[in-house]
C-alpha cells in the first residue's frame, strides 16, 4: 500500500455515516419529559457526540432530578433502540460510497462510535443488509472501552485491533467530541460537520462526502496536518 492511501479508514457512526440525530432528539425529549423537564436544540448540540455518561449527567442536572444517571442512561438507550429498529436511519450523503471505495482499494475499515453496542447492532442490521455482510473489519462501541470519546482510546483501540499505526489512519467525524478523540489518538481527520461547528479544531473540513473517495479524503487530511 502506498502513501497515497491510508492504512485504514475509521468511520464515526451517528451523523457521519447515518443520520440519527433526529432520532436522538426524539429520544432525549421523551426521557426528559419522563423526568419532568424539557430538552432543546441547544441541549442536543451541547451533547452531540456523547459519550452517554456526559449526556445523562447533563440530563440529570438540566432536569433537577435525583434519578440515578445510570437509570437515565438505560431510559435513553431503550428509547433510542426502539426507534432505530422501527425506523432505520438514512445514509449521510456520500458515506456509503466512501465505504465502497475503501473496499475497492483494499483499505481496511472500522466503525468507531460513542454509541453503545445495542444501538450499533440496530444500525448495523440495516447497513449489513445493503452490503450482504458487515462492511467493517472491526467495530469499537462506547461500551467497549474504558474511556469513550472525546478520549482518544476508541480510535487507538480500533487501530490496535486492525494492527495499524493510528498516525496512518484516516478518521471521518462530524462532531467536535469525535474530532478531538480521533485527533488526539494521532489519526489524520476529515470533519463533515452536521449540527455543530468543527472548523476551530484544526482539521480538514468538507461540507459533504458526496463525490469524494479515499484518495481525495486522505490527501485533504494530510494537507491540513490534521
Amino acid at each position: 500500500m502506498t502513501s497515497s492511501l491510508p492504512h485504514a479508514v475509521l468511520f464515526d457512526m451517528d451523523g457521519t455515516l447515518v443520520d440519527t440525530e433526529g432520532l436522538w432528539l426524539e429520544a432525549e425529549i421523551e426521557v426528559m419529559g419522563a423526568l419532568g423537564s424539557s430538552w432543546t436544540d441547544e441541549d442536543q448540540e451541547l451533547c452531540l457526540g456523547g459519550p452517554l455518561e456526559r449526556v445523562t449527567e447533563h440530563m440529570r442536572a438540566r432536569s433537577g432530578s435525583d434519578t440515578d444517571p445510570v437509570l437515565i442512561g438505560e431510559m435513553l438507550l431503550d428509547a433510542m433502540e426502539s426507534r432505530l429498529w422501527a425506523r432505520p436511519p438514512q445514509w449521510r450523503p456520500g458515506a456509503r460510497e466512501v465505504i465502497v471505495d475503501c473496499h475497492e482499494h483494499r483499505v481496511p475499515t472500522a466503525l468507531v462510535s460513542a454509541s453503545w453496542t445495542r444501538l450499533i447492532r440496530a444500525v448495523q442490521g440495516a447497513i449489513d443488509a445493503q452490503f450482504g455482510r458487515s462492511p467493517f473489519d472491526v467495530v469499537v462501541a462506547g461500551d467497549d472501552v474504558t474511556h469513550s470519546k472525546p478520549h482518544p482510546q476508541p480510535y487507538l483501540e480500533a487501530a490496535r485491533l486492525l494492527g495499524v499505526d493510528a498516525a496512518q489512519c484516516l478518521a471521518l467525524e462530524d462532531s467536535p467530541t469525535g474530532v478531538v478523540s480521533a485527533r488526539d489518538a494521532g489519526c489524520r481527520v476529515v470533519a463533515i460537520p452536521h449540527l455543530a461547528p468543527v472548523e476551530h479544531l484544526g482539521t480538514a473540513v468538507v461540507g459533504s462526502l458526496s463525490g469524494r473517495g479515499v484518495y481525495d479524503l486522505w490527501a485533504l487530511a494530510r494537507a491540513s496536518g490534521g
